[in-house]
């Protein structure tokens, strides 16, 4: 990792007593924590993007639901949605 960049990141007060304790239950660095939540977030973030992207796209082309099939996805979800109560 000695090729790895640096990056400095001012955190809320608290925030870095958490990351430590975080860190110490899981015997791991901070910087290691830390990496791991940056990676996840990015990769969340890049997914929705992505999907955004992808549905404004097929919006553009009017790739779109009709009402019908609106009504049967709204029919069938809340009839699950009954169910579960």
């Amino acid at each position: 990792m000695a090729n790895t960049p640096v990056v400095t990141v001012r955190l809320e007060p608290g925030l870095r007593e958490r990351l430590d304790r975080l860190a110490k239950s899981q015997r791991r660095s901070r910087s290691f924590v830390a990496t791991e939540a940056i990676r996840e977030y990015v990769k969340v973030n890049e997914g929705q993007i992505e999907e955004t992207r992808k549905a404004l796209a097929e919006a553009d082309r009017g790739e779109f639901a009709s009402p019908s099939e609106v009504r049967r996805l709204l029919k069938k979800w809340t009839k699950r949605s009954a169910r579960g109560r």
